[in-house]
Order: C-alpha cells, then structure tokens, then sequence
C-alpha cells in the first residue's frame, strides 16, 4: 500500500512540474512577448516552462482519502529535464522516484494546459508500466503545487513547494 501510494505521489508530482513565476526579469506566465526578434508568446510560455522544471525539486506531501486521522506522508520528486513535445500543451517530463527499494528516472508525456496563466498539469488516466494508472489535477502558483491524485480507487490530495536544484 505505501508503494503504491509513494508510486500515485510520483505520479501527481510529475504532474504537478510545472512553473509558477520564472523569475522577475521574464515576464509573467500568460503575459505577450515583447521585442521584435522574441518567439510567439507559445513558444516564450513553452521556453520558460520548461526551463522552470528542469532540475526542479518537489518537496511536500500527500494524503490519502478515507484516512483523514493520518498524518500526511513526505514525497519529494526531483525533474531532471521538461522540453516541449510538437503536440500542442504536450510536455515530456523525466523524473527520478526514489522510495523503498526504487530508485528510478521516468520519463513522462504529459499536458500542462493554463487556467489562466496558472499551470495545470493534468493526467488522464495515465498508465505506467509496472506501477498502474493514474489521474490528476495539479496546479503550480507562487513556487508551491497542489491538486488531487486517483490510484485504481484510491485517491487524495497533495501541496508543496519547488526548489531548483
């Protein structure tokens, strides 16, 4: 059961890389390029995400429904890299997991699409092998990520911050 809800954490956290704000000499996720010579603002937003998450730590935690008198459980995610796919709001993602007696990199196509200018990565029931499938709602705001995991019928919620390594 814990590798199992380590295993929706990681997945969730996958989701969850997105950015929140890049730095304040960019402009906000969402806002119009300036300058003749910059990319479309599509290609600046994809440019700023990605750059964002790769080499980003996720650090916080997770709770499982059903469970509300348990503490919730520490995770931590490491992104070693995100670059923009050619699908439209499509992203791959690797990752490292490291929990129990896994220590493994992943690498992940997932959609960030935008409420807004606020990042949501979101997961359909997504299928990893060796692990199962998964859905989720993460959103990025302020260097912090939260949303909601499902496992199979298992489910929850899950917040952080995100460091660069």
């Amino acid at each position: 059961m814990s590798r199992m809800i380590a295993t929706v954490g990681f997945a969730l956290i996958m989701t969850a890389l997105t950015i929140t704000s890049v730095g304040a000499d960019e402009p906000a996720i969402g806002e119009p390029a300036t300058g003749e010579d910059q990319a479309s603002p599509a290609d600046d937003r994809a440019q700023r995400i990605s750059n964002y998450l790769s080499g980003a730590k996720f650090v916080g935690k997770f709770t499982v429904d059903g469970k509300q008198d348990a503490a919730p459980k520490t995770e931590e995610y490491t992104i070693s890299k995100c670059e923009k796919l050619a699908e439209k709001d499509l992203y791959r993602l690797t990752a490292r997991i490291k929990y129990g007696d896994v220590d493994s990199e992943i690498p992940m196509d997932l959609p960030i699409l935008f409420a807004g200018n606020t990042p949501v990565i979101t997961l359909n029931s997504l299928s990893l092998p060796g692990m199962g499938t998964f859905s989720a709602r993460v959103l990025i705001h302020d260097g912090r990520y939260s949303g909601t995991w499902q496992h199979d019928k298992v489910g929850g919620h899950l917040f952080g911050k995100i460091v660069k390594e």
